[in-house]
């Protein structure tokens, strides 16, 4: 067996649930790697811990009991022989300490380094170590905002002034949007830097925030980067990740719509420069954003794998978990790394992810959890779904909604729309409302379709009252019709004109034919997977 495809560990624990569990397990399967998962009591049925060779309960439900345990996961994997743990991608996966704790537990930590993690996860260093290296930062603050005596409303106040207005209050730590408000008006300022200072300290530990200026219509592009122990580190391509609800991803696509060759080089080399200059080993994805006149900001360094890592899989034809591993192993990154870093900046192929979640988008996509009651995935040419659901489970209400994610990939764009339009379709839910109503929107969206994408599009555009007025009297015309009998809704669906003609080339006959695709069944069927609570 050669290096390149011997096991790069025995056994290897995965703090983390759902589909990114599933996905690394998978990943472990092809390389012949023993799998664990941890779950917690909520999770004790979920499928991801079925999806492993063992499986051990950590803690009750809430993630501060269970999936934030370090020192409990760290306890299982000295328990059972683990030779590494992947944190996947929230929980733990940006924590400096955890990552140090599995190491000094004699136990390999599948990402960057505990002392990288430590200057990436602070927001306001990743600024100043990109300020370092000549990449273009937007206006902002560079140290932390204190609340600790009275003169801090005025400094804060002078801060907002220099930035300039309209401002972002930043979380220093975590990312998901979280701890994140924006400000138009001075007046409004102290509410938003005390209620994002209050949200970061429940969701990351830190009350630490910062101002940086809201860059009006930017779109938001990212490049993912991989490193090695030898210090080599490449770009091997960018994601555009615009369609967002409160800084949060909805629809992620590679390559990003309307960049040059010359365009990607100079993004590329940015993101490497950043990543370089904190030693970056395994996996980071560098984030931008990029103005309608085509300056690019840097934004932040997420060092770790991220949710829509898929996009570029399908992109570049790598297995990003596969190389991480070897990776993490202490290997030098793959000749298969290193040609898609070489073709990066002139893509072949292109993808997109849709986020399938438990939340009903007519509510400000407000969380639903409850019983999935019908999961029927989508298939055929250039259709991938990483789901950790099944039919008849309960979502809980304790994690991230995220159900599943559609990855689509074709020749190009055109196509890769058209297979999305098509999976949607054959995409069946039931029990919970989904995100379905608004991404069947969106592929129809001229501004979308045009690759005219923007941060602020969902605000602007998603009007989703009139759209769930819509369904709702579409709804009443089929139960009218239904009173009424079908007849006249099946009337609307007839044979073609000319059948096709016989062998001998006489006209064709249409006795017989029948009718199989009946409109009100569609449409029920359409608005029951739709749901519209």
């Amino acid at each position: 067996m050669s290096p390149s495809t011997r096991p790069p560990f025995r056994r290897l624990l995965v703090a983390n649930r759902g589909e990114i569990a599933i996905r690394i397990f998978r990943a472990c399967r092809d390389l012949g790697i023993e799998t664990v998962a941890v779950h917690s009591d909520v999770d004790a049925q979920a499928p991801h811990v079925r999806a492993a060779d063992l499986a051990v309960g950590i803690g009750p439900a809430p993630a501060p009991q269970s999936y934030l345990r370090g020192d409990r996961i760290v306890e299982v994997a000295r328990d059972l022989g683990v030779d590494a743990i992947h944190p996947g991608y929230g929980f733990l996966s940006e924590q400096a300490a955890f990552a140090s704790a599995v190491e000094a537990a004699g136990v390999t930590f599948v990402g960057p380094a505990p002392e990288t993690l430590a200057g990436l996860g602070d927001k306001l260093a990743a600024r100043r170590t990109a300020r370092s290296v000549n990449v273009p930062i937007l206006p902002g603050t560079f140290e932390p905002i204190e609340l600790t005596d009275t003169d801090s409303q005025d400094r804060i106040a002078a801060n907002a002034r220099e930035v300039g207005f309209p401002i972002l209050v930043k979380a220093s730590a975590g990312g998901g949007g979280r701890g994140m408000r924006r400000v138009d008006d001075p007046a409004d300022l102290a509410d938003a830097v005390q209620g994002a200072a209050a949200e970061a300290l429940q969701a990351f530990g830190s009350a630490q925030v910062y101002l940086e200026r809201y860059a009006e219509g930017a779109r938001h592009v990212e490049v993912q980067l991989l490193g090695d122990i030898s210090g080599n580190v490449v770009a091997i391509g960018e994601r555009d990740c615009s369609v967002q609800r409160r800084h949060q991803k909805l629809v992620e696509e590679a390559p990003a719509p309307g960049m040059t060759p010359e365009d990607r080089r100079r993004l590329h080399a940015m993101a490497v420069r950043i990543a370089q200059a904190v030693g970056l080993r395994n996996a980071a994805t560098a984030e931008f954003l990029l103005s309608r006149d085509g300056e690019l900001w840097f934004l932040e360094v997420n060092a770790r794998l991220q949710v829509e890592h898929g996009v570029t899989e399908l992109a570049t034809g790598l297995d990003l978990v596969r190389e991480q591993l070897f990776l993490a192993a202490g290997h030098d990154l793959s000749p298969a790394v290193l040609a898609a870093a070489a073709r990066a900046a002139e893509p072949t192929r292109s993808a997109i992810e849709l986020r399938i979640s438990a939340e009903d988008p007519a509510r400000a996509f407000a969380p639903t959890p409850g019983r999935l009651t019908r999961w029927q995935e989508p298939s055929g040419p250039g259709v991938r779904v990483d789901s950790g659901v099944e039919e008849g489970m309960v979502i809980p209400g304790d994690y991230d909604p995220l159900l599943a994610k559609l990855l689509v990939d074709g020749a190009d764009r055109d196509q890769v729309l058209a297979r999305a339009r098509r999976a949607l379709g054959e995409l069946r839910t039931g029990g919970v409302q989904t995100t379905l109503p608004f991404h069947r929107w969106l592929l129809d969206q001229p501004s979308f379709i045009d690759g005219d994408l923007r941060t602020d599009m969902v605000d602007r555009e998603w009007r989703p009252t009139e759209l769930r007025a819509a369904a709702e009297r579409q709804a009443a015309e089929i139960v009218l019709a239904a009173v009424n009998g079908t007849d006249a809704v099946a009337a609307s669906v007839t044979a073609p004109s000319t059948a096709p003609p016989g062998p001998d080339g006489s006209p064709g006959d249409r006795s017989g034919w029948v009718v199989t695709s009946d409109p009100w069944v569609a449409a029920g069927r359409r608005a029951a997977t739709e749901r519209w609570s």
